[in-house]
């Protein structure tokens, strides 16, 4: 089994000899490995079972949790600004807070001691709620009016500062908005549960084909005399797990391409992995963990193959 990590597909690697391409027997097997310059060293080393760390998916379990919990204090700081801002008593004046719901005009400076008290307690709950989350500046990096223009709408801004007040209409805008980027962050988060669900799976899919491949070099090598019956029947059931983990990787794709949810048509995201790439993008490891891991645990597979073909091919 091949799989190439971060690609779309599980594919596996050709031949180069046309004619070594028909050769699918257990003997085709032990000759080829037979005639490899390291063939001796690996019938020395059949006997060390690696132990596959699974790295990949537990970095980016860690990772997920990491992002849910920040994903989750965001959806509590804007349903705690809503409640601040509808506790708020707001101007009677009549004022031009119409535009909340009306095209975007350019978006004016709100932070600033201008406004009355009203507009500067808005900006107050502002701080002490959103922007003061412990990831606020890392990930964001954004003043006061430039964040309240991408979370709560350019229009948003524009019509605080315009007002310099806050009207029974922008009060009813601002928590109503407020809430639905509660609501959004609430349903990223929960799909963010169900990558850890599917990670969680995969660690233990990895975790016993990987425990059944040791089990069985270990059964091989604690075999006395001449092992060649169960050297047999241990490559054939190599060739099976090897064959699992294809499976696997098939059912890890058709996941893939059926996140648990999928960017707003107007976020203009093209990518149809745009979750996974949020996910594990900004981190060192590779965008598609589960693949990787598969891949890594193929190799090993196949390489405990060649191992037990070579101690075939020496009659050990």
């Amino acid at each position: 089994m091949s799989v190439n990590p971060g690609a779309t597909g599980v594919f596996q690697v050709p031949s180069a000899d046309p004619a070594a391409a028909e050769c699918t027997t257990l003997s085709c097997e032990v000759g080829a490995a037979a005639t490899e310059p390291g063939a001796v060293t690996a019938v020395v080393i059949v006997g060390l079972v690696a132990f596959l760390a699974f790295a990949y998916v537990r970095d980016a379990t860690e990772a997920c949790r990491r992002e849910r919990s920040r994903v989750l204090a965001e959806r509590d700081a804007f349903e705690s600004f809503a409640d601040r801002v509808s506790s708020l008593e707001p101007a009677s004046a009549p004022s031009t807070t119409a535009v909340l719901d009306g095209p975007v005009a350019g978006v004016h400076s709100v932070d600033s001691t201008g406004g009355d008290v009203t507009l500067r307690r808005v900006l107050s709950a502002y701080r002490d709620t959103v922007m003061s989350l412990p990831h606020y500046e890392r990930e964001y990096d954004e003043t006061l009016p430039e964040s309240l223009a991408a979370e709560l709408g350019p229009d948003t801004a524009t019509a605080l500062a315009s007002d310099r007040t806050l009207s029974t209409g922008a009060q009813s805008a601002l928590v109503r908005r407020s809430q639905q980027a509660a609501d959004a962050r609430l349903s990223l988060a929960d799909a963010i549960g169900s990558e850890l669900d599917a990670l969680g799976a995969a660690e233990r899919e990895l975790s016993g084909v990987d425990r059944r491949r040791r089990r069985l070099i270990e059964h091989l090598d604690g075999i006395d005399g001449n092992p060649a019956d169960a050297a047999v029947d241990v490559w054939w059931r190599l060739d099976d797990l090897e064959r699992e983990c294809d499976a696997l990787a098939g059912d890890r794709q058709t996941a893939l391409d059926d996140p648990p949810l999928r960017p707003d048509a107007a976020l203009d995201v093209e990518s149809d992995r745009a979750f996974y790439e949020y996910l594990y993008g900004p981190s060192d490891g590779p965008n598609y963990p589960v693949l990787s891991q598969l891949a890594e645990l193929g190799e090993q597979i196949r390489s405990d193959k060649d191992c037990v073909a070579s101690r075939l091919a020496h009659g050990r």
